[in-house]
Parts: C-alpha cells; sequence; structure tokens
C-alpha cells in the first residue's frame, strides 16, 4: 500500500537525492530554470577562475559546486526534474555578444531541454544580431549590466530594448548592486530603461538582491516586471543580503511574477537550498501555498519562454 501524499511545503528538499520527490510531490510535471549558465568552455574556466579568486572579487568564498564537464551538468539539471531552462551567456566587452549569441543558439539546438537564448552590449551592431536572433527564435535575452560594466541606459541600446518588447520574450537582467555593485547597477538605473520602455519583459535577476524593496517597487510600477529567485534565501545568501522579514507576504501580491532561477552551476551550495528557500516562502504565508510552488517553478517561467 502506498503512503501518505508528501507535502511540500512542509517536507522541503533536503539534498539533491531528495528533489524530484519533492518536484513530483508539488504536482508540476517538472522544473522550468529561467536563470542557469552554460557557456563555451574556455569562456567557462575564466568565469570559474574568477570565482576562485571570490574572496578576492567579492569579500567571500564562492566554491562552484557543480564544477563539472558539461554533460555531466546536464545529466544533473536532468535528474534534478527540470524539463526546460535559458542557458544564459553574457559579455564583458565589445564584439563579444553577437558570437555569444550565435554559439548559445546552436548550442540550444542540441540540447532538447534549452530555450535559445541572445545577449547585447550596447555598440553600432546590436540591433542588427539581436534582431535576427529574435528572428530566429530566440525565446529570452540575457542581460548583465555589472558584468558588461555598461549603462543600460546608453542611446545605442536604446532600439534593442524596443525590439525586445516588441518580440515580448523575457530579458533576464543583473541590474542589482549586489553581490558586488557595478558602475551602472542599481534599480533606480533601470527603472528609468523601464520607464521608457514600460512594455519591456523584464525579469530582475537575483530578485535585485540588495534592493528588494526596490525591486518589488518596480513591479507594483511595470506589469511586464518579474523577479527571479536566484540565490535568493539561501542559507549563502542570507548571510550578506537577506530578504526582509515579511518576504512571503510581500510576495503575495506579485505572486504570478516570480519565477525559478538558480544560477546553476556557478553556485556554491547544492541546488535543493534554492527550492527549500521557496518552498520555506510558499509555507509561511498561507495565501501563497502550492498554487505559488506551481506557478514559480513551472507555470510561470514556462508562460514567460513560450513553452505552455
Amino acid at each position: 500500500m502506498a503512503g501518505p501524499l508528501r507535502d511540500p511545503l512542509a517536507s522541503p528538499p533536503v539534498d539533491d537525492a531528495d528533489v524530484p520527490a519533492w518536484v513530483a510531490a508539488t504536482g508540476v510535471a517538472g522544473l522550468v530554470d529561467i536563470h542557469v549558465h552554460f557557456l563555451p568552455d574556455r569562456m567557462l574556466q575564466k568565469v570559474w577562475a574568477f570565482f576562485d579568486e571570490a574572496e578576492q572579487n567579492y569579500g567571500m568564498a564562492w566554491p562552484i559546486h557543480y564544477r563539472e564537464p558539461e554533460q555531466t551538468r546536464l545529466d544533473l539539471l536532468r535528474g534534478f526534474g527540470v524539463r526546460t531552462f535559458a542557458p544564459l551567456v553574457y559579455p564583458h566587452k565589445p564584439g563579444m555578444a553577437a558570437w555569444l549569441t550565435s554559439w548559445s543558439l546552436e548550442w540550444a539546438a542540441e540540447v532538447p531541454e534549452a530555450v535559445p537564448t541572445a545577449t547585447l552590449y550596447p555598440e553600432e551592431s546590436v540591433t542588427t544580431y539581436l534582431g535576427d536572433a529574435l528572428a530566429a527564435g530566440a525565446r529570452a535575452v540575457k542581460a548583465h549590466v555589472q558584468v558588461g560594466d555598461y549603462d543600460p541606459r546608453d542611446p545605442l541600446l536604446d532600439a534593442a530594448w524596443g525590439l525586445i518588447a516588441e518580440a515580448g520574450v523575457p530579458v533576464i537582467t543583473h541590474c542589482g548592486d549586489g553581490p558586488r555593485q557595478g558602475t551602472w547597477t542599481g534599480m533606480d538605473v533601470f527603472a528609468e530603461v523601464l520607464e521608457r520602455h514600460p512594455r519591456l519583459t523584464a525579469v530582475i535577476a537575483h530578485a535585485g538582491l540588495p534592493e528588494y524593496d526596490t525591486t518589488l517597487r518596480l513591479l507594483e510600477r511595470f506589469p511586464n516586471v518579474h523577479l527571479d529567485t536566484t540565490m535568493v534565501g539561501t542559507p549563502f545568501t542570507e548571510s550578506f543580503a537577506p530578504v526582509p522579514a515579511d518576504w512571503p507576504a510581500r510576495l503575495v501580491d506579485v505572486a504570478d511574477r516570480v519565477v525559478l532561477g538558480t544560477d546553476f552551476p556557478n553556485i556554491p551550495y547544492a541546488y535543493h537550498q534554492q527550492l527549500a528557500a521557496i518552498a520555506g516562502w510558499a509555507a509561511a504565508d498561507d495565501r501563497l501555498g502550492t498554487a505559488f510552488l506551481r506557478g514559480v517553478l513551472h507555470d510561470t517561467p514556462a508562460r514567460l519562454l513560450g513553452t505552455g
């Protein structure tokens, strides 16, 4: 005889091996992770080398938990129950965005769970390669203001934001001041982009940490703005950018604009910790509950990515 059904709110996943059973208990067919990174190997090794020096760069240790070959990383995601993910790429200087976008489109075509993605940088060619990528079916765009060290209000990007808004695809935007402040980071800066392009479907990466309050105010002002859960609420992040004490209650009014993101594989802890954090929010306020879990883990990111 089968045992009692697991309550996903009362019993969050306790380790990675527990994730598939917990996901099944939520009632979703699988996870949709909107914030995952796959990069050309040479570039990925440089990213990991940066994190090896995280104590100098961030003031804290940041050991990459899933420092594995590409196939192993894919197998891990599949084992967790990830059925769709957005492999995000991002440039740090001019001339990189076009070839990274081309690489990402080709890579995603070979991985059934991956949606095609693009990226951008303020340069004369941005509307050409971005327009081509959107026409080719890119379902998400990555904008990393801190790593790219560019002003998102740069006039060279104005038409690009317009292209993304017109296409209706989400731009996953790292524009907050954490974990390291950049020259052009800050919700107030990106708010000016949204004021100019109010139809832009934006996903604020990391919920804009540490500017959680300001991020939520953006969601109040702009109905197409969402936030992703990437690193938010995990024990690691709570040590330097804790969410407000009333975070679950404040998510109630924007529950349908919260999406699963994890930053896999570049996280210094196990994947299940992100899911446990989300489960904790859902359990903390009766107005959220399992419906919130299903929305965050599958329904809302699937809608944004156009995967049903």
